[in-house]
Parts: structure tokens; C-alpha cells; sequence
């Protein structure tokens, strides 16, 4: 199949992939935006492995994608792209700060579905696979308000797309994953890292690998799976 891949060239989304890279039968294009070089490596290791620019912060760099989405012929779309996080007390956080994330994070996902669903209406057949967090389903972590509310934005509209997509055999579908360590978390205090792994039920945090299975799950099941969230939180409340 082909599979684009938002945010492609570092941690999860890096993960996902290589997993799905690894099967011949897929052509897996990902974007890309400062990770030029680990992108460059991704390709050089897959053949079938397609890096993309594309800045969601930039108008004619996200517009530029969009115009080249039809010609990917895709057949799955995978929402995995996000900003840096930013991390305060709700009371203390700028409005400005929730604006540029809805606009910079949200909006150009929203696009980017809207130009795949385009296609897959044509086809008759597609699936969207959308990255959320299980911040959404648990307690959410203090100071993360800005990328909780996107993400409860994002798993809304995977239900919206789940019920107006699979009439025309497109399916949506979601992954919810605990704390991992990647470099969107890498400023996580390491106090707070061995707290979360001494509370886990595994007493070991989850890892991109373990994430980019489900979501090659996802990706073979049948169009039977929609509208589906799958919590990958091994049972714990905590995000």
C-alpha cells in the first residue's frame, strides 16, 4: 500500500516507519521538517522509504504537500505530526500559546486529511490512523494543557471521520499511547522519568517499537476496525 507517514524522521513517527518500511509490499512516504538528516538516513536504509518536506508553520510549505498529495495515491494516512509541547499551568499560559498550537498542529492535520479523504472517497477505500496520547483517557499530566486539548481535539475528529468516511469503505482509527521517551520528552525531569517507571505495573516505559506495532495492526486490519481508540497504557492511570 501506499502510506504517508506525518512526521516521519524522529522518535514515533521514525518507528512507525521503519515497521512498515520493512514490508516490500509498502511505498512509505513521511514528512519531514528538521530532521533532514535523520530523514536522509531513513532513505538511504528503505528503498521504498519516501521523504518529504514539508513545515506545518509554513503556509507554502504545507500547501505545497497538499498539491502533491493526489499524486501519492495514498491508502493510508497516518497523523502522527506535533509541534514541541509546551508545558505550564493552564492559569499562567498565554491565550497566543493555544492559538499558534491549534494553527500550527490541528489545522494543517485537518488539511491534510481533508485532501486524503478526497482520494479515498475516489477509490473507494482508505484508512486513517491518528496519534493521540493516553493523556486524553487518563489523568493528564500537570502542565500540559496545550497539547492535551489538541489531542482531545484530534481523537473528536477521528470519530467524525470514522462515521462519515466508512460508508465509503474508509475507515479511522486511533492510537493512544502512554509516556515514552523521545525527544519531544526529552526535558522531562529524570526524577520524574523513574517515578513513572517505578509506579508502571512492567516497571519498564513504553517504547516507539512497541507503539509502531499497533499501528501496523492497524494498518493490515479489516475495515470491520473503525472508530476505534486503542489505549497502549498497560492498564496504569497515568499519562
Amino acid at each position: 500500500m501506499n502510506i504517508l507517514v506525518t512526521g516521519g524522521a524522529s522518535g514515533l513517527g521514525a518507528a512507525i516507519v521503519k515497521k512498515l518500511a520493512t514490508d516490500g509490499s509498502h511505498t512509505v512516504y513521511f514528512t519531514y521538517s528538521k530532521s533532514a538528516t535523520a530523514a536522509a538516513e531513513i532513505e538511504a536504509e528503505f528503498e521504498k522509504a519516501i521523504a518529504i518536506y514539508c513545515d506545518f508553520t509554513v503556509e507554502a510549505s504545507l500547501d505545497a504537500l497538499l498539491m502533491q498529495l493526489p499524486s501519492l495515491d495514498i491508502q493510508v494516512l497516518i497523523n502522527n505530526a506535533n509541534g514541541p509541547i509546551h508545558k505550564e499551568h493552564f492559569y499562567k499560559t498565554d491565550y497566543t500559546v493555544f492559538q499558534n498550537s491549534f494553527n500550527y498542529n490541528i489545522l494543517p492535520t485537518l488539511r491534510i486529511t481533508q485532501e486524503a479523504m478526497k482520494v479515498f472517497r475516489k477509490r473507494k477505500f482508505g484508512k486513517i490512523i491518528n496519534i493521540i496520547s493516553s493523556a486524553v483517557i487518563n489523568k493528564p499530566p500537570v502542565g500540559w494543557s496545550e497539547y492535551v486539548a489538541n489531542k482531545a481535539y484530534l481523537l473528536a475528529m477521528s470519530k467524525v471521520w470514522a462515521t462519515e468516511g466508512i460508508k465509503f469503505n474508509v475507515s479511522s482509527n486511533s492510537v493512544s499511547p502512554s509516556f515514552m521517551q523521545t525527544n519531544m520528552t526529552s526535558d522531562t525531569d529524570d526524577r520524574l522519568v523513574e517515578q513513572m517507571k517505578d509506579s508502571h505495573p512492567l516497571k519498564q516505559l513504553l517504547t516507539t517499537n512497541e507503539v509502531a506495532d499497533a499501528v501496523v495492526f492497524f494498518v493490515a486490519a479489516s475495515q470491520q476496525v473503525n472508530g476505534v481508540n486503542m489505549a497502549i497504557n498497560a492498564g496504569a492511570d497515568f499519562a
